[in-house]
């Protein structure tokens, strides 16, 4: 049995993500985290000190594609989880409990993601990551043009 390769489009793309974030979501299922919760401690996580919280919002909103009061909501549920703590009068900040969750999540993640992307030649990565940074950037214009 003969089977080509697939062209890529929006569900060879879809099966991709959804088969990835499902890997993703199972490590931090075990540790009481969602994808969202996720994703936002990683921007406070990689931000050298504290952070705008407004800067946070903005980013989950362009990341996710999630509305502002959504993205306020899982900012509130960090901070009541101590993953994060307000700073000042507009920033907030990891805590120590939320880099450490941050932190093991990552290493638990790390050699699953090594082993899905194994054996992949670089150059094919490259091309991919230029096609698919492409397609992220027509799709985001159309969105922005469907919300005018």
């Amino acid at each position: 049995m003969t089977t080509t390769t697939p062209v890529l489009n929006p569900r060879v793309i879809a099966l991709a993500h959804y088969a990835a974030r499902a890997l993703l979501e199972n490590v931090l299922a075990r540790h009481g985290a969602t994808f969202q919760q996720s994703v936002t401690l990683r921007l406070a996580a990689v931000a050298e000190g504290p952070v705008e919280r407004d800067r946070i919002v903005e980013d989950l909103v362009g990341a996710l594609k999630i509305d502002a009061a959504e993205a306020h909501s899982v900012v509130d549920e960090l901070i009541s989880a101590g993953l994060l703590a307000p700073h000042e009068r507009s920033q907030v900040r990891i805590t120590d409990t939320g880099r450490k969750l941050f932190e093991t999540t990552s290493a638990e993640t790390a050699p699953i993601t090594a082993r899905v992307y194994a054996g992949i030649p670089a150059d094919d990565l490259a091309v991919a990551g230029r096609v698919l940074s492409l397609i992220t950037e027509r799709a985001d214009e159309e969105l922005a043009a469907l919300s005018k």
